[in-house]
């Protein structure tokens, strides 16, 4: 699947290829930035979305393959977990879910041995630049407060 929807490795884990990026500019920061973007992305063979989070809107779509857990620590302290896949073959999921602008989120496969092909549409836009992956000090209170678990879902250091 990597080769035929000709994806990348992301940083934070899986692979990615961005699909759409709209020529609409908005202003975004104090510049003009894309008014949305698209990508695919690709968890696959127990590979998981590292704790990151964005300076705009993600909405993540379910296209195929396994469910997926997305893991969103709100800035309060709060978890929510949303279970994304097919709602007709998958209890409990749901076909989309959003992780608001500045929010820490991770995504897993239920399944370690399944794939995932989600969806997931920025706006404004994505930009690397405010992109941010988490590093353990970052979530020392969500551990705290929701357990170690969190840890197994940052990327190593290094």
């Amino acid at each position: 699947m990597v080769t035929a929807l000709d994806l990348r490795p992301h940083p934070e884990g899986g692979y990615y290829r961005e699909v759409f990026r709209s020529d609409l500019s908005v202003p975004f920061q104090g510049a003009p930035r894309s008014a949305g973007t698209s990508i695919y992305y690709l968890l696959a063979q127990g590979a998981c979305s590292a704790w990151h989070r964005i300076d705009a809107d993600e909405t993540w779509y379910y296209h195929a393959g396994g469910p997926l857990a997305l893991h969103v620590l709100s800035p309060e302290g709060g978890l929510a977990t949303h279970r994304l896949g097919d709602p007709l073959r998958h209890a409990g999921a749901v076909f989309q879910a959003v992780v608001a602008a500045g929010c820490w989120f991770a995504a897993e496969l239920t399944r370690p041995d399944d794939f995932v092909l989600v969806g997931c549409a920025v706006a404004p836009g994505f930009e690397f630049s405010g992109f941010q992956l988490a590093a353990e000090a970052d979530l020392a209170d969500a551990v705290g407060r929701h357990g170690d678990w969190v840890r197994r879902l940052l990327k190593p250091a290094g």
